[in-house]
């Protein structure tokens, strides 16, 4: 398969994710923690879009390995849905092959002298 280059997935012309691939030792943390924090952590109500950024490769989406995560994300996905009274917009799909992004894109906010810490306020300076 032909690796998907960062302007080819930013068109949509892909179908990828632009996702992060989370290891975690389940004795420690378990899915469910994880996806608490994946909730908090963006907008889940918005329908392939986060902040300014459009288009199904920024959809929220949850990829699953087993039938077993598969349960823990249903449940995840019903519970917030529960918890902000309407319904998100995450999907949950299988897991495929995850392509790390070009050298230049990662740490994208940090090389370019901004925060990338939870709760920050500053605008990103890309979006004007």
């Amino acid at each position: 398969m032909v690796q998907p280059t960062y302007q080819a997935v930013s068109r949509g012309d892909t179908m990828h994710a632009e996702a992060v691939r989370v290891s975690f030792d389940a004795s420690v943390i378990s899915m469910g923690e994880l996806l608490d924090v994946f909730f908090d952590a963006h907008d889940p109500t918005t329908l392939n879009r986060q902040g300014n950024d459009v288009g199904t490769q920024y959809r929220s989406a949850i990829f699953v390995a087993s039938d077993e995560d598969r349960a823990v994300a249903e449940r995840a996905v019903e519970g917030e849905s529960a918890k902000l009274g309407r319904r998100v917009a995450t999907t949950i799909e299988p897991l495929g092959e995850f392509t790390p992004a070009e050298e230049y894109h990662q740490a994208y906010l940090a090389r370019r002298g901004q925060s990338d810490r939870k709760g920050e306020e500053a605008p990103i300076r890309c979006y004007g």
